[in-house]
Formats: structure tokens, sequence, C-alpha cells
């Protein structure tokens, strides 16, 4: 067996089936769970049309790169959302999903065989970043959050020797799970850095399009066209069907940047096997074409936090995110900052279920930054998530009323 699995942690999901384990939640009410990121708004009609139609589809083998079309639909709508201008032949790929992309991207660019390999990482992080960089043969760094920046990253945490030796960096913005965007100057930073040590960005944005400001959110791309850096210089970007278009099952994305970079991840790719089937690019160019579904989508994201997010702040202490459909709210102080404790007994008392924030975090400079914090995802509809949100307010109301 590769030994380098040994390494890895339990995923976050595994951890909470086990912090679960021998808990009866509230039979008397209908459980509901905001612990999953999946979303649960309806697919858009036009992308299993488009996929019905696919003549053949599944009568030859799929090219790594993927259609043409796809491509092209893929560029035009950077285009339109960031004003960019990329070559679809040299500057996309086609992915299944923003998940496996991460993942691979680390086995395509890290050097192994050069001693003392890192890959930093925000905290909390998408649990990929470390599973990608372990079994790729290099250490993971966490960089720490600034709580009192929502929980934006402190990227000044990271000495020079660290970022001399650092081969990738992951960035995740919006982020998850707080919904922090990286304004301009922090991808300035971010860049010079890369550009002294050589490093790679994968600039993780599944969460671009539903957002609650007036403006949407920097993209990658976009912070380096403004920069001056139009070849994207060691940067990739990643982005996906899942959340945009309600269509986690279909496993679609794309990345785009770099085109050296996406000329060796296309090599790798085609040795991994990871081809898109034709169906589903089709349900995909369908997907990318169309900004009416998103835009409603949206809309029906603002619409639930704006009536989810006050039940909450009135007993958590808790605030609307910058983009993103979680909300990182903190638990009270009659927990003491146990995380875990409040899920398990929010489940027994009320049948809801949220993710501690200690889960989503590795302790990193004496601190675990997700510990005190749940995580909830609001993916499902404003009914149901307005009912989890009025139950856990009347857990906490209890739960202080019995401490006093």
């Amino acid at each position: 067996m590769n030994p380098l699995l040994t390494k890895l942690q339990p995923y976050p999901f595994e951890r909470l089936r086990a912090l679960f384990d021998g808990v009866v939640p509230n039979a008397n009410l209908s459980p509901i769970s905001l612990g999953i990121g999946e979303p649960k708004h309806p697919t858009p009609a036009l992308i299993g049309q488009a996929m019905a139609q696919a003549p053949n589809s599944l009568a030859t083998y799929p090219a790594t790169n993927g259609l043409p079309a796809l491509r092209v639909a893929c560029a035009n709508w950077v285009k339109r959302r960031y004003q960019l201008d990329i070559d679809p032949n040299t500057q996309v790929l086609p992915v299944n999903g923003t998940r496996e992309a991460l993942f691979a991207i680390a086995q395509t660019v890290i050097d192994a065989s050069k001693a003392g390999a890192l890959v930093v990482c925000p905290n909390p992080f998408y649990q990929i970043y470390e599973g990608a960089a372990l079994l790729a043969g290099a250490t993971p760094v966490f960089a720490p959050s600034d709580a009192a920046r929502n929980f934006a990253v402190d990227w000044s945490c990271i000495n020079d020797e660290q970022w001399a030796n650092t081969q990738l960096l992951y960035v995740c913005s919006p982020g998850n799970p707080a919904g922090a965007v990286m304004p301009l100057h922090e991808w300035q930073q971010l860049f010079d850095l890369s550009d002294k040590h050589g490093f790679v960005i994968a600039s993780d944005e599944c969460y671009s399009e539903i957002y609650f400001r007036d403006e949407p959110p920097l993209g990658s791309l976009q912070a380096a066209a403004a920069l001056g850096r139009t070849d994207f210089n060691n940067l990739i970007a990643f982005t996906s069907l899942s959340k945009r278009s309600n269509a986690p099952g279909l496993r679609s994305g794309f990345v785009a940047g770099d085109a050296k970079l996406i000329k060796a991840f296309l090599l790798y790719r085609t040795y991994q096997g990871g081809a898109m089937s034709p169906m589903v690019q089709m349900g995909s160019i369908a997907a990318w074409s169309d900004e009416a579904h998103v835009v409603a989508n949206r809309q029906a994201y603002r619409d639930k936090f704006a009536a989810v997010t006050p039940v909450i702040a009135q007993v958590m202490d808790v605030q609307l995110p910058d983009a993103s459909f979680y909300l990182w709210a903190q638990v009270p102080s009659s927990f003491h900052g146990d995380d875990q404790l409040f899920a398990r007994e929010l489940l027994a008392q009320y049948n809801v279920t949220v993710l501690p924030g200690s889960f989503l975090a590795r302790e990193a400079y004496g601190v675990n930054p997700g510990a005190g914090r749940i995580r909830l995802a609001l993916v499902a509809e404003t009914v149901e998530c307005l009912e989890a949100a009025q139950r856990i307010q009347a857990f906490v109301k209890n739960c202080i009323k019995a401490a006093a």
C-alpha cells in the first residue's frame, strides 16, 4: 500500500458520523441537515434537456480536453463574468468537478524529489487541499485566519523559509466556510510571492456566483489582469457548475489560466483518465451559456439568508458572508467553545445537524481557528432552513436559561 495514505485524516463527515454515534435525535421533530454543502435547489431543466439530445454520445471515447464547443462556452462565460479574453484552446480545460481537479493539480505540479516541498493552505480549509498535498509527497502548511476580518487568511504568518520551499498555494475565494472574498491588494501580495519563489497558485472559486453584495466577487484571473499579468503566470483558477447551477451530480467544471500549466495538467489528466462524458459536456455547454437560472438562484439565496440570518443572530455571533451559502456562527459562551458538544446536543434535542467548525481546520500556531464555531449550510429551501434556524434559536435560549 502507498504509505502516504496513512497520513490522511478522516474526512469531516466521517468525523461527524463518529461524533453522533449513540446520539438519539428528538423523534418528535423531523430531521433537518445543515451539515453538508450540497445544493438542494432545483437543477435547471435546460441541463437535462441538452444531455438528452446528445446524439450517440456514449458510442465514442471523449477527448480529455473536451469538445471545442465546451471550451468555447467556458471561455465565453469568463468573458461575460470577468471581461477577459482567454484562449479556449490553450487556457481552458474541462474537469469532472473542482474536487477532483483540486486534488489532481497537486499531483501535476509537486516535485516531491525536492526535500521539504510545502503546500500552503488557508485554515479553516477544504480538506482536499491537505490530502492532495500529502499524497503528492509534500507537507501542508496552514496559514491562520483573522476572526476580526471575517476569517480572511493572514499570509504574513508564513515565513520566508516556508515560502521558499512552497511549490503550491491553495486559495479559496469566496472562502469556505466564512465566505470572505480576497481584495486586489491581497492578490498582489500573493502574486509577488509567487514571482519571487516560483510556486503555483490554485484558486478555488466554486462559490463565486452566490454573493450578497452589489458587486460580484473578484476572481483570480480578473485580479491578475488588473495587475497587468495577462499571461496568468503560475495561476490556475477552478470553477464549477455544482453551486452555480445546482448540479453537484453533474460533476462538471473547468480550469483556466496559465497556458503552460494547462498543457501540463492536460498531459497528467490524459494518463489519469480524466475525460468528461459527452452527455455531461452537452449539459455543461447549456449551463455555461445561460445566466438567467444563475440570477434566479442567487436571488433565492439572498432571500433565504435575509430570512434566516437575523433569527440566528439573535442568539449567536454570526454575520452575512460576502459570498457562498454558509453561515459561520460562534457557539454561545455557555458551551465554553465546545462546538462538538453544541452539535451533539442540538441533534439530540432538536434534530438539526450542523458541522463543528473544528472539523474544518487544523491546529496551527497553537490554536484550531475553527474551534468554537459551527458551519450552517443553507442549501435547502427557505422554509426548511428557517425552521432549522428557529429550532437553533430555541435550543440556545433553553441552554442559556439552564445555565443561569
